[in-house]
């Protein structure tokens, strides 16, 4: 019986079982205060009753005294005994009334022996049989002679009783009222709270657009502060999962993209590789200068395939942050490495007039100069790929604001503003006519920017037409 209490309480909803819990709560409170109240309007009544024997017993002992009887100081159905105890024992005397008293007389004998010994007046409460329950009291009112009387409690037990009867009546009708109102108050209380369990059902069918949102309460009432702020930081939680989901999507776009874009990368190298293979197997084998030719093609081909999974690596340990750095740091002279790359320019692309513009004194920084040698190469190279011949390209190195500047500029046609947001997106190119043999993998400035990264630097774009400049900042004095 107790488990099937129990499992039916669990089942019941929280603001029916807060209300039963007010309920108890209150019915407690209730019972304590009502045996409190019952308990001081008996004591009340008994002490007003005692007083009352007090002061008609002074009275009786005066008339006793006076006349030698009890005649006119007799109250309606109260019982009266007068005791001689000179000899030692108390001795009950003739009553004047044979109403005075009851046939069994033994509590008043038991009272009158009490008051023989006793220094002040006895006070005895007794179910006399036949009449019911009785106030005794016995007093002293001259030597040697007792009087006892004898008052009914039955006004005071049905006042008690008509008390307990109003009490349970006006308690058990607030005690409806309070679980009766107060289920709806909880319940209005509450009603933001299953707002919230029907927003988090929703989340279920992953349904996390605007409409997933905990709506405003259109009555213009709250519940209460603990419950805005549970609202709170639900729509904080479901925007960070909203945000967190989106980014999740975004990246295993970007993946996907990333994948097909590198396959295809590859496939171009491999299937040049292969038709050139075909070709020597076929049709090269008895001609010497055709064989040369293919093999170098294939050299070639895979050559490009080395640099593109060279740097697919790269930037996979880049992003990953790889245990084993990329990096090997050591101080260099940024300035040096500068004029190092633009001698390898000047080599390699005398249609491009190079000018560099550095301080006076050497930008000593603790890099990889190898990989720094990397971005500066992919930089320059980028400006003489996408210029046409006789384009100006500059390099300027400087310190500002504790940090190394260094400007790659060409005075080329410009990136379109459309385009800039991603040209350091992998893969991609502005100009998407361009062949891969001139135009690259795409993967040129998505290493640069990557490698300025993990040197604690940014790479970033200022374009516009007629002038292009990728500027690269680095940490002075700052280990990677």
């Amino acid at each position: 019986m107790i488990a099937r209490l129990r499992r039916t309480y669990r089942r019941l909803r929280l603001g029916t079982r807060l209300a039963l819990g007010l309920g108890v709560l209150s019915l407690m409170v209730f019972a304590v205060v009502g045996t409190a109240l019952t308990t001081y309007m008996r004591d009340y009544l008994s002490e007003q009753l005692d007083e009352q024997l007090a002061q008609g017993q002074i009275a009786q002992s005066r008339n006793i005294e006076e006349y030698g009887t009890l005649s006119g100081k007799k109250y309606y159905s109260w019982f009266y005994a007068v005791y001689d105890v000179s000899g030692g024992k108390p001795v009950l005397r003739k009553p004047e009334d044979p109403g005075d008293l009851p046939k069994d007389v033994d509590a008043f004998t038991a009272v009158a022996r009490a008051q023989m010994s006793a220094d002040t007046e006895v006070l005895r409460t007794d179910d006399l049989k036949g009449k019911g329950t009785y106030r005794l009291r016995a007093c002293e009112f001259e030597p040697g002679t007792i009087l006892v009387s004898a008052a009914p409690m039955d006004g005071i037990d049905d006042t008690v009783g008509r008390l307990i009867m109003i009490q349970a009546i006006a308690f058990g009708l607030a005690l409806l009222a309070l679980v009766v109102f107060g289920r709806g108050m909880l319940r209005r209380g509450l009603k933001p709270l299953s707002d919230m369990a029907h927003t988090a059902r929703g989340i279920t069918s992953h349904d996390l657009t605007d409409s997933a949102r905990l709506p405003v309460r259109h009555d213009g009432r709250s519940g209460g502060p603990e419950v805005e702020e549970l609202r709170t930081a639900f729509n904080t939680m479901l925007e960070h999962i909203d945000d967190s989901l989106a980014v999740r999507t975004e990246v295993e776009q970007r993946l996907r993209r990333f994948v097909a874009d590198a396959s295809h990368e590859l496939r171009t190298p491999l299937m040049s590789v292969r038709g050139y293979a075909d070709l020597f197997q076929y049709a090269a084998a008895n001609a010497p200068e055709e064989r040369d030719k293919h093999l170098a093609r294939l050299r070639a081909e895979a050559a490009r395939m080395g640099v593109l999974l060279d740097d697919l690596l790269l930037l996979a340990r880049l992003d990953a942050a790889d245990v084993e750095a990329p990096l090997r740091l050591e101080e260099v002279d940024l300035v040096e490495l500068v004029h190092q790359a633009a001698d390898a320019f000047r080599a390699g692309r005398t249609d491009h007039p190079l000018t560099v513009t550095a301080g006076p004194g050497p930008v000593m920084l603790r890099l990889d100069p190898l990989r720094i040698r990397q971005v500066l190469d992919n930089l320059l190279s980028n400006a003489a790929v996408h210029t046409p011949a006789g384009t100006k390209v500059s390099a300027e190195v400087s310190v500002e604001s504790g940090m190394a500047v260094v400007r790659v500029a060409d005075a080329g046609p410009g990136i379109p503003a459309a385009d800039q947001h991603r040209v350091f997106d992998r893969f991609y190119r502005v100009d998407k006519a361009r062949s891969r043999d001139r135009g690259g993998s795409g993967l040129g400035l998505a290493v640069a920017r990557s490698l300025a990264r993990a040197h604690g630097g940014t790479l970033e774009l200022t374009s516009c037409p007629g002038s292009t400049t990728f500027t690269i900042r680095l940490p002075l004095g700052r280990t990677a």
